[in-house]
């Protein structure tokens, strides 16, 4: 995984496949290698060439605990753009990513040229406010689960019933969530103070990139008429939902959304 200086801090990326790029911005918590799993093959097998990377706070990108801003965030992604020579271009962006890529979207319009934008929101309310503070209290104690407990919970945030309701499935998802679980890195707490503190919907109707936001219908973390605000916000915005997916819908319908990612790019004007 390259790293460069961008915007004063090591980011990590790879770049893989060739064509016309497309950027994609992981959520929190999450590295880029997220998205190879299911997205990067398809597009570039599609002949599209694709950008992953770390956001700042997610190793080895610098962890920069010391805390940074959403515009911190949007000046990072701006600089790999600018430094791989890619804008204008297109962005897939998921929870926390797709709120770098609408901020993005406004800060610099010159270097999107469309967007995806998944399980996302343009304001806050009081469950979700209440809930981040939550987990920032969590964490701020020191406090850990039990790794089993851990992976049940996460799988019910997650995951759809769908996907709990399917003993293989859920097995599967329980074995990754056990060996695999959310990091405690500074960098991650960082990330947590990222949020929306006043709605951002009304700016985002000054957005001209061509965009597509997609629901997952079973997110719990982001309920999908959060994100179908945002659609109605944005001019000319497509809203479109994933059945039986929670806040990873991207992981749990990959074909779903692989589906739906090419037929927007492939509709481009």
């Amino acid at each position: 995984m390259p790293i460069s200086r961008v915007n004063g801090i090591n980011l990590s990326f790879e770049d893989t496949g060739r064509g016309e790029p497309v950027v994609m911005v992981m959520g929190s918590g999450s590295g880029g290698r997220a998205w190879h799993l299911y997205q990067v093959p398809a597009l570039v097998a599609a002949g599209y060439r694709v950008v992953t990377f770390n956001s700042r706070g997610i190793p080895p990108t610098d962890p920069c605990a010391d805390g940074f801003t959403i515009d911190d965030l949007v000046a990072d992604t701006a600089g790999l753009v600018e430094h791989l020579g890619l804008g204008p271009c297109r962005f897939v962006g998921t929870s926390l990513g797709a709120h770098i890529t609408q901020e993005l979207c406004l800060a610099r319009p010159e270097l999107v040229s469309e967007a995806v934008l998944m399980a996302t929101r343009g304001r806050t309310d009081v469950f979700r406010r209440a809930h981040g503070q939550a987990e920032r209290e969590f964490h701020d104690r020191g406090n850990e689960l039990p790794p089993r407990y851990a992976a049940t919970l996460r799988a019910m945030q997650y995951l759809s019933p769908a996907s709990l309701n399917e003993d293989k499935e859920i097995q599967d998802w329980l074995d990754i969530f056990e060996v695999a679980p959310v990091t405690r890195a500074p960098g991650y707490r960082a990330q947590m103070d990222i949020d929306i503190t006043s709605s951002r919907l009304d700016a985002y109707r000054r957005i001209r990139a061509r965009c597509l936001v997609v629901g997952f219908a079973d997110d719990l973390i982001l309920p999908p008429h959060l994100s179908r605000e945002v659609a109605d916000a944005i001019p000319g915005a497509r809203y479109t939902q994933i059945s039986d997916a929670g806040h990873y819908g991207y992981l749990e319908r990959p074909d779903q959304v692989n589906a739906e990612l090419l037929e927007f790019f492939s509709q481009r004007s």
